[in-house]
């Protein structure tokens, strides 16, 4: 296959899954293994596209971090809304730092990833069962402990197949949250979180690239981008009337679906 045909696609797949609660990871790697892009510099690619979905959040809500960029010098507004993502950043950095590469060697492949998405779903499931005690409306209203316990929650999401946005929506609902506070919070979280993974296999792994990869990446930022901005506008349309069910209910599905392929043979998942 075409290799700008593959980059579209995945930009795509990245873009749709980034931030809905079903984990654009476990996607990209069962994805890039169908397209038979799972090598190194698959891998590599598949975590740098992800600067095309945060572009999309940036755009989307940049007002707002412009506001907070114009006022951290003196609005203590700005203020704690840039202290409450650097807290909630820190726990993923410092366990992705001590355990990115075993993690990696062990689960990137595609059965853990399945296996993931099923306890994933339940997870989900049980959450939604439980009645919600919100104390936090709004992102505005977050304190340093809400954004701390967000950032435990997302540290799940280092198992791929997890989701990093599932694990820190779902986890805000269980510490009181509102909905739509839990999910703004995750779009915003994620900035800081993938520019940063982005970043450091850049300069961990830069010789595997050159500059007749450039458009592929073009390719595949631009399709992140794009897939991405129509999913953000339709999740918060979606959560303004219903809850994450749907979403549990297709990661059992689509992790069963892998797990049967696999078992009867007519897909072969053992590589990548």
């Amino acid at each position: 296959m075409d290799v700008l045909l593959q980059a579209l696609i995945l930009g795509v797949v990245e873009g749709l899954t980034e931030f809905l609660p079903i984990s654009s990871t476990g996607h990209l790697i069962l994805v890039g293994h169908l397209l038979g892009f799972n090598d190194e510099k698959g891998k590599m690619f598949e975590i740098m596209i992800q600067c095309g979905a945060i572009l999309a959040v940036c755009w989307e809500y940049r007002a707002r971090f412009g506001t907070v960029l114009a006022g951290l010098a003196s609005d203590r507004a700005a203020q704690r809304f840039a202290l409450n993502l650097a807290v909630a950043f820190i726990p993923l950095a410092v366990l992705g730092l001590a355990f990115g590469k075993t993690i990696k060697a062990v689960l990137f492949k595609p059965l853990p990833v399945a296996l993931a998405f099923i306890v994933g779903g339940f997870i989900i499931l049980w959450a939604e069962r439980r009645e919600h005690r919100i104390h936090v409306h709004s992102v505005d209203d977050m304190g340093w402990r809400d954004a701390l316990k967000v950032g435990f929650a997302q540290c799940l999401a280092l198992i791929p197949g997890t989701s990093r946005a599932g694990s820190t929506i779902i986890g805000g609902l269980f510490f009181g949250l509102s909905r739509r506070a839990a999910t703004e919070f995750s779009f915003f979280l994620a900035v800081p979180v993938l520019f940063a993974a982005s970043a450091y296999e850049f300069v961990q792994h830069r010789e595997l690239f050159s500059s007749a990869d450039l458009g592929m990446f073009a390719v595949g930022l631009a399709a992140a981008f794009g897939s991405a901005f129509l999913c953000v506008r339709w999740l918060l349309h979606y959560i303004a009337g219903h809850d994450f069910t749907l979403f549990a209910w297709y990661r059992i599905a689509f992790g069963t679906i892998v797990l049967i392929t696999a078992y009867t043979g007519m897909v072969d998942w053992t590589g990548g």
